[in-house]
């Protein structure tokens, strides 16, 4: 399958939002998932396997992080780097293989939200306040379960695009998590600092988010 293939697939299965349409860097980024998938079906990995993989690197990031600090919390950013390469590639392996299925579809969000909950753990691990990180948990849950309920409720596009989406969280814990590490190799009284100053950033752009959301889904719904 060349790329406008699988860009017509995946604009079928994410509310019609053509990549080829997108801006530089999500192109970017939808352009080396294709690739990635590609390999990957040619060696023969399923979609499920592909999932598996993004989940498994993401329960690694708190055991590494909870190791000790400095380099070891540089390396799970290393690993969220790595699932979020998972992540894309499986939805990728799926279109090009024609794979789609509707529990794929269910375990890869579940994967998604078990991965999170593994990154803000780690955060916690390395000193962020509990209460902050299961406020930053429920928000991003609150995110997704919205869209699902609203698309439940007959709402056809994605909504909006917000600043509290997935691509968002992902990188809040990959360089939330370097900035932590970079942290600890100064002093190991910084990191928790860091850790706590990320999860409230995270915090505030998933509530910014979900208002974006909410508002979203209030016009198209209510109309």
């Amino acid at each position: 399958m060349d790329w406008n293939g699988y860009a017509t697939g995946w604009a079928r299965l994410h509310g019609g939002y053509d990549p080829r349409r997108a801006g530089p860097l999500v192109r970017g980024w939808l352009r080396m998932s294709y690739g990635v998938g590609r390999a990957l079906n040619r060696i023969g990995f399923t979609p499920s396997a592909v999932t598996t993989l993004n989940l498994l690197f993401c329960l690694a990031v708190p055991a590494v992080v909870g190791w000790r600090p400095g380099v070891p919390v540089l390396v799970a950013s290393g690993l969220v780097l790595l699932a979020a390469v998972a992540d894309s590639a499986d939805g990728a392996v799926a279109v090009i293989s024609g794979r789609t299925s509707r529990i794929g579809y269910v375990y890869d969000s579940l994967a998604d939200r078990i991965g999170e909950s593994a990154w803000l753990a780690a955060f916690w691990i390395i000193g962020a306040p509990g209460p902050l990180v299961v406020t930053a948990a429920a928000l991003s849950w609150l995110h997704e379960y919205t869209r699902a309920r609203a698309s439940i409720a007959g709402m056809r596009a994605i909504g909006a695009v917000t600043v509290g989406e997935r691509p968002t969280r992902v990188l809040v814990a990959l360089f939330g998590l370097a900035a932590c590490g970079a942290a600890g190799l100064v002093s190991r009284e910084l990191p928790a600092g860091a850790g706590t100053l990320v999860t409230a950033v995270w915090v505030l752009l998933s509530a910014i988010g979900l208002t974006q959301l909410f508002a979203a889904v209030s016009t198209e719904l209510g109309r």
